[in-house]
């Protein structure tokens, strides 16, 4: 089947559009892809710019100004003329199957879990592996090897150089040794206690003479303030300051990085930075731990656990102790193997 031109529509969050990345590599490198496009949400766009194996991005603001049955239809419309032989669609939702139906594309490739199962010419069994492994699995009925593709992201040098004044302008040189912290989440549940971030910065300062440096978007700068005000000992604040390819930047530059279960862990893994990851109501074997070898899970084992496939906005049963009792020093035991 090389020659065909492949839609991937991941219209999900960050970590997802990340780790949907070995898609469009094993399209154009395994299968010979005539032309590769993406449908993507606005807000995770920027993830996929430079990537060499990506000749389309399309924007759906389902959330925003094409919210709506007909903005899907002329999405569909615009997507009909581009003419696509396959759609490869690993979000799970009724409408990313949808919206392959109405474009009029040939072959439609997802998930059996997906809520619109019905539009799938192909529907391939949603396996307890990794999230890689599984979106993956999708190009198997197409005829490609995919073994040893991982995520991949493609900051250019106007995004290293933006990351170096983020740095400079810090007063941070290039021999201080760094760490990342990313401890905001869309699901609330998922976010280790603000006060356990700041001690642990503070540690990190004390103990391995690192500064840390806190990520995330503009949203979580609130968050991020009151952890670097906390901690004491004055973490560079990026939060709100970079695009994500900006930040995948800068988390290169980073020894070690700390994140919840969320999307800047996967950034910082798919840019070859050791992860320490905290998992709350969410659990490993979802498959959606940092991908890679030598990354770090600390969690507690609770009957409890998984509460919901993504978190919530509060716990169910009022304690959030999955994450309360996650202590401070377990997650400096984990970095300190993360650095050795």
């Amino acid at each position: 089947m090389s020659g065909l031109s492949i839609l991937v529509i991941q219209t999900a969050f960050v970590g997802d559009v990340v780790l949907s990345t070995p898609l469009f590599e094993a399209a154009r490198t395994r299968l010979g892809t005539g032309r590769v496009g993406a449908v993507v949400r606005p807000e995770t766009a920027d993830l996929l710019r430079n990537n060499p194996h990506v000749d389309d991005i399309v924007i759906y603001d389902k959330q925003g100004g094409q919210k709506g049955p007909l903005e899907l239809l002329r999405l569909a419309g615009k997507l009909r003329g581009a003419s696509y032989d396959a759609a490869v669609i690993p979000h799970r939702s009724f409408r990313s199957a949808l919206l392959g139906y109405l474009a009029g594309i040939p072959i439609r490739v997802g998930f059996d879990r997906s809520a619109g199962k019905l539009f799938l010419t192909e529907r391939i069994s949603y396996r307890s592996v990794h999230e890689v492994e599984r979106n993956l699995a999708l190009l198997a009925s197409l005829g490609v090897d995919t073994d040893g593709i991982r995520p991949a992201l493609y900051p250019d040098d106007a995004d290293r150089q933006q990351a170096d004044a983020v740095i400079r302008e810090s007063g941070l040189t290039p021999a201080d040794k760094i760490c990342g912290v990313s401890p905001g989440s869309v699901w609330a549940t998922k976010r280790w206690l603000p006060g356990r971030y700041a001690d642990l910065i503070r540690l990190l300062a004390e103990a391995y003479g690192y500064r840390s440096v806190l990520f995330g978007s503009s949203g979580d700068r609130p968050l991020c303030t009151e952890i670097a005000t906390e901690s004491g000992v004055d973490p560079l604040n990026a939060a709100g300051q970079l695009t994500l390819l900006q930040s995948a930047a800068l988390a290169a530059r980073c020894s070690v990085f700390v994140s919840n279960d969320t999307g800047m862990g996967h950034v910082a893994a798919a840019m070859h930075v050791p992860v320490v990851a905290v998992f709350g109501p969410t659990v490993p074997t979802f498959g959606f731990v940092p991908y890679g070898e030598g990354h770090q899970v600390v969690e507690t084992a609770m009957d409890c656990r998984p509460c919901s496939a993504h978190g919530g906005d509060r716990c169910p049963i009022g304690t959030h102790d999955c994450m309360r009792g996650i202590a401070v020093e377990r997650v400096m035991e984990a970095v300190a193997v993360q650095l050795g």
